[in-house]
């Protein structure tokens, strides 16, 4: 009888355990997420300039680089599910957005000296399902 009650007891811990790692991994990743997103919120504002959107471009291209995005035959970075980011960006609100990889193409060093001092605001945010960071942003020149 004590060793039923025993072995009852340290399935229960068991479980017990379980329930509490799995759950301390949610809240570590949940917190990775915030602290990854808050780095890219800051461009989530009406009007940002367009020496922040190098910024921006630089700060996703290093990430993607961290963690081994691929990229394919036009050298352009595929989203994953997890970690990637790409940067979109409209010069005219109705034109189709260029991905970053274009602009870095063209020569950031170029972008900021055309662009530098115009106002961009963030049109769109998407987020990965899986782990809840930002996946996709969209800039838009309004004015220009």
């Amino acid at each position: 009888m004590k060793k039923a009650i025993f072995v009852i007891l340290l399935i229960f811990l068991t479980i017990l355990i379980c329930i509490y790692m799995n759950y301390k991994q949610m809240a570590m990743a949940q917190a990775e997420a915030q602290k990854f997103n808050k780095t890219y919120e800051f461009y989530n504002q009406k009007a940002i300039l367009g020496t922040d959107i190098t910024t921006v471009i630089n700060k996703a291209m290093d990430n993607n680089e961290t963690y081994a995005v691929p990229k394919d035959e036009k050298n352009q970075y595929i989203p994953n599910e997890t970690d990637s980011i790409k940067i979109y960006l409209c010069l005219k609100a109705e034109d189709k957005p260029s991905p970053m990889e274009e602009i870095v193409e063209i020569g950031l060093t170029d972008f900021t000296a055309l662009f530098g001092e115009l106002t961009f605001q963030c049109a769109d945010v998407k987020y990965h399902e899986k782990t809840g960071k930002i996946a996709e942003m969209t800039f838009i020149l309004p004015e220009y």
